[in-house]
């Protein structure tokens, strides 16, 4: 299983860069402006609606496949993918439809600072990425499909494709039609949509033209799916807000919420979707099986390593959120405005990162014991939370508020599912977890002080790059030092892992 974590974290880490790259692109030719804010939400409309449904069914997806797998066998199995996909298709169809007819009315909903012709572009817009629903939908079910398969590696890699299409639209929409933007961002889906198909396509998937809404099978993912489709609408709803009061506080915002938003889930993508991709059918299969102190072990385990990657991040974040934003984004159109937005925003977003973090993944753990409502009430609870904080700390942060407000929000949700967890299966390792978490911690912001404390003395004789470098590996080298001083199993695990590693790879040298 580590493994197979580490090889997602290097194909995550090369689709990450191209999105990172996606966005200085962005920032590059349009900076935080009103064309920016109409890409961002034409792409936020069908990708807040999909994400809605689609959260719903892989979450459904996964369980229900393994326990039609576990009971009738995969001829059962083939025909449930088949009924899912075909079902998602008729779905698409109506989301399309009703997104065409009230484009306008969605947009004032979503960013109701638009107005004018900024309006009229982005209704244009929409229009044409509504149109990815159908790829977008499918995606879901695909991925899902190749977790089960064990496949890790594909919906992965389709990020990579996907990124540099997005790449090209945006260079040669500045220098001809602004219109590529959308088209640009089409293609890149169904770019998402080809490999997984040919991947499943490898892996036994045929596609078949049957639909039959009376399958128990589908009847049984719908109400399993239904609770966490309200508790994704809840989650995407607090983002529908965030964009809708960022249009408001100032022209860009949306763009400085977004760009600041990927920054911060930059590495909670690489490490927190490694690992929850992996865990999440086999814990599944485990639940299956009845094994419960396997599952409770995996669960710590995945946790911890969680932490171990996400909160030295977090505190680097923190830290040297202005240079990190100016190095990255800091040219082209990207104004002064623009970076004092962005940083300013990173900011408060990583204070959340632990707790965004977490909250995937305990949810996970209650889909795979096929309870939708408990993270469904949770995310309720800091739905409700996120939207008063919002109005508070808006008021008082501007565009800092809202991340802010997110970031509490996360938090409370991740400590209400641990709670939830413990009631629902028992002690699963708690002090063990929180006694590493502080020395995780504890390294973390030694780290952080001492990487702090070299940057502005090295930014008085030399420029702020280099020293964010040498700060940044600096810190990095003390924590790993400090960590293993400090005997967390999950450091052993990893250092005994790169060693089998580099006998392996030596091994095949000699034959060779």
């Amino acid at each position: 299983m580590k493994k197979t974590v580490f090889i997602l974290m290097i194909v995550t880490v090369i689709s990450k860069v191209l999105g990172f790259m996606r966005d200085l692109f962005l920032s590059f030719f349009y900076g935080a402006s009103n064309i920016s804010d109409i890409y961002l939400i034409s792409l936020t409309i069908p990708t807040v609606i999909l994400a809605i449904i689609g959260k719903g069914i892989s979450t459904g997806f996964i369980p229900m496949y393994a326990r039609i797998e576990s009971k009738s066998g995969n001829e059962e199995t083939k025909r449930y993918t088949n009924n899912v996909i075909n079902f998602v298709i008729i779905l698409c169809t109506i989301i399309l439809v009703l997104g065409v007819i009230f484009t306008e009315y969605l947009i004032k909903i979503f960013a109701s600072g638009f107005e004018g012709e900024t309006l009229d572009q982005a209704i244009i817009f929409t229009r044409i990425s509504l149109t990815s629903v159908y790829f977008s939908g499918l995606v879901y079910v695909y991925t899902a499909y190749l977790q089960i398969k064990s496949i890790f590696i594909a919906p992965v890699l389709m990020g990579i494709p996907s990124n540099l299409i997005v790449i090209l639209s945006i260079y040669f929409s500045s220098h001809s039609n602004v219109y590529i933007l959308a088209f640009g961002g089409l293609i890149a889906t169904a770019s998402q949509f080809i490999l997984l198909y040919i991947y499943s396509f490898k892996n036994g998937y045929r596609y078949m033209h049957t639909l039959n809404i009376k399958d128990r099978n589908i009847r049984n993912m719908i109400l399993l799916a239904f609770p966490a489709i309200i508790g994704s609408s809840v989650d995407k709803l607090n983002l529908l807000i965030d964009r809708t009061l960022a249009s408001k506080i100032s022209i860009g915002g949306i763009s400085a919420l977004n760009y600041s938003s990927t920054l911060n889930l930059f590495m909670m993508g690489i490490v927190v979707s490694s690992i929850t991709t992996v865990l999440y059918p086999k814990i599944s299969k485990m639940v299956v099986q009845n094994n419960m102190k396997k599952m409770k072990e995996t669960l710590l385990m995945g946790v911890n390593s969680i932490n171990l990657f996400i909160i030295p991040a977090t505190v680097g974040t923190m830290v040297f959120a202005n240079p990190i934003v100016e190095l990255l984004y800091g040219r082209g159109q990207f104004d002064l405005h623009a970076l004092s937005m962005t940083s300013y925003a990173l900011f408060f977003y990583s204070i959340g990162t632990v707790g965004i973090g977490m909250r995937d993944m305990l949810s996970n753990v209650f889909y795979s014991l096929q309870d939708t409502r408990t993270p469904m009430f949770n995310a309720t609870i800091a739905m409700i939370i996120n939207i008063i904080l919002n109005f508070i700390l808006s008021k008082y942060l501007g565009i800092g508020g809202l991340a802010l407000a997110s970031s509490i929000a996360a938090i409370i949700s991740s400590i209400l599912l641990f709670i939830s967890l413990r009631k629902k299966i028992g002690n699963f390792g708690m002090k063990k977890m929180l006694f590493v978490l502080m020395k995780i911690l504890s390294a973390s912001l030694i780290m952080g002080f001492i990487s702090k404390y070299v940057y502005n003395l090295l930014t008085t004789s030399i420029n702020f790059t280099l020293s964010l470098f040498i700060s940044i590996l600096l810190g990095a080298i003390v924590y790993i030092v400090l960590i293993c001083l400090m005997k967390i199993e999950e450091v052993r695990s990893i250092v005994s892992e790169i060693k089998n590693s580099i006998k392996i790879d030596s091994k095949i040298k000699e034959a060779s």
